[in-house]
């Protein structure tokens, strides 16, 4: 089952409530996005952090109706 871009938002949006957010679907299916993400949380945080973060705020998600996730994050 795919994810719409706009749940995909809303998730990020509960864990990175100031953040700049940009969900782009790369093949129109719903599986495979592409999100920029700028928030005062990634501050300080090495991209690595940053991306577990971003994993954790799917609350296990990725992998079942995320399939595919490229990631651009930093701090605002």
């Amino acid at each position: 089952m795919a994810m719409q871009a706009d749940e995909l938002e809303a998730l990020l949006r509960e864990s990175f409530a100031d953040a700049d957010i940009t969900i782009e679907d790369l093949a129109g299916d719903g599986d495979h996005y592409r999100a920029v993400i700028r928030s005062a949380a990634f501050s300080g945080k090495t991209r690595v952090a940053q991306h577990q973060m971003v994993y954790a705020a799917l609350k296990g998600r990725m992998g079942g109706a995320l399939h595919a996730l490229a990631l651009d994050t930093g701090p605002k």
